[in-house]
């Protein structure tokens, strides 16, 4: 007996006994791809996210909400960027060699800056409705107390909330080659809908509905001002919120098929094909999803190219001190709009009154 077929058979060191004849690894152009993606990504994304996190914290002569959120979203990015040496080694060898807990920790903190980026971009969005529809407001919620008490209840909400990696990541013996596999394992198919259910939910479906409800009221509210030009930090956040969607979509879709998979009875033609789709397509799109990551950067510095020039190195810092300015003057000037229609309103009234008067 060869020596391939001895550790075919042998379970490997660092995983159970359990084996899997099919797994997100199993395809070596899938995972080549995925490995090229991810260096690309690791090259651009993180010190692309250092140098924003720097701007902000050394160059930055105020510190708006806005820009506090961009700092939140950089950590959270360039957190994930150190991590992705660990993926394309994997990617590359085709086989988990850094054990199991190492399998769940590095999962679990994916999974939170999955969590973190969207529901930090969703405050973004709802920062910019209360600013141009509640002017008024602004100030209740600009506050440096109010903004951290909210952003440390969020990220306690997200690691919270991206448990099930611990739970369900495991390492696993691939079934019909030698090495393991760190991948997502459930003894119920109910299981497997509960996780990715929650992702779909949590991770896509509450905080783009609400970031989309966001825009379409902040949209009919310009539509009813008398300032109506477009304003640099709503191109920023708008970018921002479409480059995720672009990298996140697949990866979720993936997750809807999977969960369509578990519906489905053991054996059925629907659920094999189904189970082939999400087995062969998991490794591509958790690598797309990757680059929304290194994507942010890539967009600060073409919404910033304008200061280069005269900032130098500062440019990044400038640029989310115009986004905060830009937030501020269009807070006033729908202030000082609504104002404007309140005294119209009187004026009105009191003509009215003369007139009855009159009569």
């Amino acid at each position: 007996m060869d020596s391939t077929s001895l550790v075919t058979k042998m379970p490997h060191s660092n995983c159970s006994s359990t084996s899997f004849d099919e797994t997100i690894v199993s395809s070596p152009a899938a995972t080549s791809l995925g490995a090229l993606i991810l260096t690309v990504v690791f090259l651009l994304g993180f010190p692309g996210n250092l140098f924003i996190i720097w701007s902000i914290l050394a160059r930055a002569r105020k510190q708006n909400v806005l820009t506090l959120l961009i700092l939140n979203l950089a950590i959270a990015d360039g957190s994930l960027m150190a991590l992705t040496p660990f993926f394309i080694a994997y990617l590359v060898m085709m086989d988990w060699t850094m054990g199991n807990v190492m399998c769940k920790i590095l999962f679990y903190l994916c999974l939170v800056n999955m969590y973190a980026s969207i529901h930090l971009i969703m405050l973004m969005s709802i920062y910019r409705l209360v600013s141009v529809v509640w002017p008024n407001r602004i100030s209740v919620i600009t506050g440096k107390r109010t903004i951290t008490r909210v952003l440390a209840v969020v990220w306690l909400l997200i690691m919270v909330a991206s448990i099930p990696a611990l739970i369900y990541r495991e390492v696993k013996c691939k079934g019909n080659a030698p090495g393991s596999v760190c991948d997502s394992f459930h003894d119920k198919d109910s299981e497997v809908v509960l996780q990715y259910t929650l992702e779909l939910v949590l991770g896509f479906l509450i905080p783009y509905t609400i970031i989309l409800v966001s825009y379409i009221c902040i949209l009919r509210r310009i539509r009813q001002t008398k300032f109506r030009r477009r304003i640099r930090s709503e191109k920023l956040i708008l970018a921002i919120v479409l480059t995720f969607c672009l990298f996140w979509l697949p990866y979720h879709v993936i997750n809807m098929v999977q969960v369509a998979w578990a519906l489905f009875p053991e054996g059925s033609e629907k659920r094999i094909l189904l189970g082939k789709i999400w087995k062969r397509s998991r490794a591509v799109t958790s690598t797309i999803a990757f680059i929304s990551s290194c994507a942010n950067p890539v967009l600060y510095f073409f919404a910033g190219k304008s200061y280069i020039r005269r900032e130098g190195l500062a440019f990044m810092a400038r640029l989310f001190e115009a986004t905060g300015l830009d937030s501020s003057r269009k807070s006033r000037m729908n202030s000082q709009n609504s104002r404007d229609q309140d005294k119209d309103a009187e004026v009105v009234l009191k003509d009215k009154d003369a007139d009855t008067s009159t009569t």
